[in-house]
């Protein structure tokens, strides 16, 4: 449970209708089974006690008196496990018959929560049998002790800040205002339904995007555990379709037609996060339900859940290709608004033959497509100077005929070298002059070339650069409109690759794809026995490393050594922990240091949740202290 992480179980175990104590013993042992996972809340399905499915029989004293021994029993069985279990149970309390979730800790009963819609339509017919529940917790006996009883109990973690769990019951959830949403509104970060959902064609997707969307509704965890293979097949079948969710994604969802156990973690600090920066979910300024305290210890939980390597970019083919097109689209139709409102003529981009500037350079096109404008006012402007290599060279002279646009070559060498004796730097001391002033110059040439056709200069860099600051201040820096000033290095690749995969045109598809198959680099430095002599990555870090520290920081606000034990998971086998951990020091540094680079950004389109905007997304002192960022690094115990 170190940062945040709670580690779950959604459980269908064997049953038979009826047979409490058979089915007592299953609850237990899948009890024991959830002790070794290292479960810390634990979610059995509805009425499991006894078995959903009992009818008539739900009204015999002698089942009714079998079950509250069960409860009993398990709760007894808890003693020495570390967990919150929630058991589905029938249970008598004044004159009534109530369908219940017991909450159990450590060999104690802690409440029980009822069930507060009851189905009486179609297959279900519970009001036969059970009360709708209180509409407000009241206090019961049981075994002789009081404990609450009603809906929406909040039981709270001692040990663990913001572990505010709630329960609900099947029905509860499908009705149009479930509990669940009082409860979050108290605080409740972890959400649990003990179910018994039949099976009927398509109710599956409709079950999972129910739960998908109260998880997101209600920015929690969600675990639903629902009845399965043992219930009655009189005229139903049960699934065990259980699901763990967490603000709107699946994190675990189990085999249908399958009774098990399956298991996640919850991550209770990003819940707290997100709910914190939503303005529009407001907590409750009053408490009015019950809360009532629970133990766990606090312990590392070993992480089962899997993060992507590419977060940003979709890992479904078919939803990447949408994705990409999407953002094209979204890319395209912010440069044809802002082309439109200046009346502008043309357009020009800088093209190096790197992944940046070609994409640039299709949206551009596609602006202009969009306009109903000649894209031969599109001026694509290559400036060859000391580090330009043939390949790269050539690929930029060729997507540029190949798109329609109008090519231009402007050789800088010549105008750099003025430079360089204007401002008396040798030529052969290759520093971070002489790489910027290269950069500068190709901004001048471009801005100027602008000016005297009334055009606009088109961005060409993307979120990772402007994460890392990798981009040379007043040099490709600055433009007047950035196109790519949100899409990460990562998912650059990705939208190139679609543009190839998507035209009719071979020569501008071989090209694209030669691009996609060029090293990432600036090109600043004299190439070695032609070739490419400045791979960014050699110098700065894997993009794919970068992309990777920037999702979890701005997306979840995630500290660094919590970063770390992510990317050290999810990139094993590729990267050792030295190396994750050197690169995202420099992540870090880099981040707040260049601060002042993003302070001033010119306008592009947003297109992700991520952005660096200083208008609307990041807005962040440049002399902003990474004290305790580096601290935390400096504390990682491997």
């Amino acid at each position: 449970m170190r940062q945040g992480f709670v580690k779950v179980a959604a459980v269908t175990p064997d049953i038979r209708v009826a047979d409490v104590e058979y089915n007592t013993k299953q609850i237990c042992a899948a009890l024991d089974e959830a002790a070794q996972e290292r479960a810390k809340i634990v979610v059995f399905p509805e009425l499991c006690v006894t078995g959903y499915t009992c009818g008539d029989l739900f009204s015999q004293d002698v089942l009714l008196h079998a079950a509250e021994c069960a409860v009993k029993k398990i709760a007894a069985y808890t003693k020495e496990k570390d967990m919150l279990v929630f058991i589905g149970t029938p249970l008598q309390a004044d004159g009534k018959l109530y369908n219940t979730a017991a909450a159990v800790n450590r060999g104690k009963i802690l409440g029980f929560t009822t069930k507060t819609f009851l189905p009486n339509y179609a297959e279900f017919y519970e009001m036969r049998q059970f009360a709708p529940g209180p509409e407000v917790c009241r206090e019961i006996l049981f075994d002789g002790e009081s404990v609450p009883f009603g809906p929406q109990i909040l039981f709270q973690a001692r040990s663990i800040d913001n572990l505010i769990v709630a329960a609900e019951i099947c029905e509860d959830v499908w009705s149009p205002i479930p509990p669940s949403i009082e409860s979050a509104l108290e605080g409740a970060t972890v959400i649990v339904n003990c179910s018994a959902s039949d099976e009927t064609i398509g109710k599956d997707v409709y079950r999972r995007e129910l739960i998908q969307g109260q998880s997101a509704r209600l920015i929690a965890g969600y675990i639903y555990a629902n009845a399965g293979e043992g219930e009655s097949t009189t005229d139903l079948v049960f699934g065990g379709h259980s699901i763990i969710a967490e603000n709107g994604s699946i994190l675990k969802e189990a085999k249908r037609f399958c009774n098990q156990a399956i298991y996640s973690e919850i991550d209770v600090q990003r819940v707290v996060r997100e709910r914190r920066q939503n303005t529009t979910f407001r907590m409750r300024g009053e408490r009015n339900l019950v809360r009532v305290p629970f133990d766990l210890n606090i312990e590392k939980t070993e992480l089962t859940r899997r993060c992507s390597k590419y977060p940003f970019v979709p890992p479904n083919e078919l939803l990447r290709a949408n994705r990409c097109e999407e953002i094209l689209t979204i890319q395209a139709m912010g440069l044809k608004k802002r082309l439109a409102h200046t009346h502008a003529s043309s357009a020009v981009v800088g093209i190096s033959g790197g992944l940046d500037s070609t994409l640039a350079l299709i949206v551009t096109a596609r602006a202009f497509d969009l306009l109903g404008l000649d894209k031969k006012n599109i001026h694509a402007v290559t400036m060859p100077c000391f580090g330009t290599t043939d390949r790269t060279y050539q690929n930029a002279c060729k997507m540029s005929v190949q798109l329609g646009a109008t090519l231009r070559e402007v050789p800088i060498a010549e105008a750099v070298n003025v430079h360089f004796r204007d401002i008396g730097h040798d030529p052969e001391e290759h520093s971070v002059t002489y790489e910027n002033a290269q950069a500068r110059e190709r901004t001048q040439v471009l801005m100027d070339i602008a000016n005297g056709m009334g055009g606009m200069v088109i961005g060409t860099g993307d979120l990772s650069e402007l994460a890392l600051g990798w981009a040379t201040y007043n040099g490709d820096h600055m433009s007047m409109y950035g196109v790519n000033a949100s899409i990460p290095k990562t998912l650059v690749r990705y939208l190139v690759k679609h543009a190839a995969d998507t035209t009719e045109d071979e020569a501008l598809k071989e090209v694209l794809y030669d691009v996609l198959d060029t090293p990432v680099s600036p090109e600043l430095l004299p190439p070695k026995d032609g070739d490419i002599a400045q791979k960014t990555e050699d110098l700065v870090g894997p993009y794919e490393l970068h992309d990777f520290f920037l999702y979890y920081l701005l997306r979840f606000g995630y500290e660094p050594s919590k970063i770390y034990r992510l990317a050290k998971q999810t990139f094993a086998g590729e990267y050792d922990g030295d190396t994750i951990l050197k690169w995202l020091k420099t992540f870090c540094r880099r981040f707040f240091t260049q601060q002042f680079k993003r302070s001033c950004l010119p306008d592009g389109p947003k297109v992700g949740t991520v952005a660096l905007s200083p208008r609307g997304d990041w807005r962040m002192p440049s002399d902003a202290c990474m004290t305790v960022w580096m601290q935390d690094l400096e504390q990682i115990e491997e």
